[in-house]
């Protein structure tokens, strides 16, 4: 197993690509914390990890509050005695053209995407540097790259987090600890469910691989960033997009 008895919390794990990684990484041998603000799809999760004979517990959290995410942290610590592995997954979206976005939705998204990641990485930072080891792995996206109409508030926030993940690596690689971005494309999730069936058309159209992404191919970017194969990379920007930005 590529993650035995390594600790992880994974933000956002209750739904898409967060519980496909919390399901991938407990059959790997990982001890899950599953971490989101929705208490009954963090339990399903959970309870499915449990079935699969897996390891892990539940923590209620909201990334823009940092009491909070200072309490999971610090329970994670006091049962498992040490943080392996970060998953920034957690995110939301609030899609408007500039004119008609407000400052609530662009506000919402920022502390969210942006500043709930940088939240969770300062908490964890201290408990990796005192080990002298870990992983963080942020998840942008191709609208950080590329950029997508109507989503002016996401694309900043997922662009920041490459900027982030960046200078994070030249800040924490002295102190053993790797920061790395997986950015995908357009993934099947629950975030997608709304979108109209042309759009989606559209979509598989304008990637090389003819197919939208489903969320076990993310949680393998996630998986081989957080092993020990990865132990080089540092600083990466994964893009998981099918060949969509090239």
């Amino acid at each position: 197993m590529k993650l035995e008895n390594k600790v992880t919390i994974i933000t956002g794990a209750g739904s898409g690509i967060g519980k496909e990684t919390a399901l991938l990484f407990a059959k790997e041998g990982a001890k899950v914390v599953v971490a989101d603000i929705n208490e009954k799809s963090g339990g399903e999760t959970l309870a499915e990890i449990k079935k699969n004979g897996g390891e892990g517990y539940f923590a209620k959290l909201d990334v823009s509050n940092r009491e909070e995410i200072k309490q999971v942290i610090k329970d994670a610590v006091e049962k498992y005695g040490k943080i392996d592995v970060l998953i920034n997954n957690a995110g939301i979206i609030q899609d408007a053209l500039v004119l008609k976005m407000t400052e609530e939705q662009w506000d919402r998204v920022i502390n969210v995407n942006l500043k709930g990641t940088f939240n969770c990485i300062q908490a964890v930072v201290e408990v990796m540097i005192n080990q002298g080891n870990g992983v963080i792995i942020n998840t942008s996206s191709i609208v950080g790259l590329n950029g997508n109409v109507g989503q002016v508030n996401y694309a900043a926030a997922k662009a920041g987090l490459i900027g982030m993940t960046k200078t994070l690596a030249k800040e924490l690689g002295k102190k053993g600890i790797r920061v790395n971005a997986v950015a995908p494309g357009f993934i099947i999730t629950p975030m997608t469910s709304n979108v109209p069936e042309k759009v989606l058309e559209a979509m598989k159209e304008k990637t090389p691989l003819r197919r939208l992404g489903k969320a076990e191919d993310i949680a393998y970017a996630y998986l081989y960033l957080a092993s020990d194969e990865a132990n080089f990379v540092n600083g990466a920007v994964l893009s998981v997009d099918g060949g969509l930005v090239i």
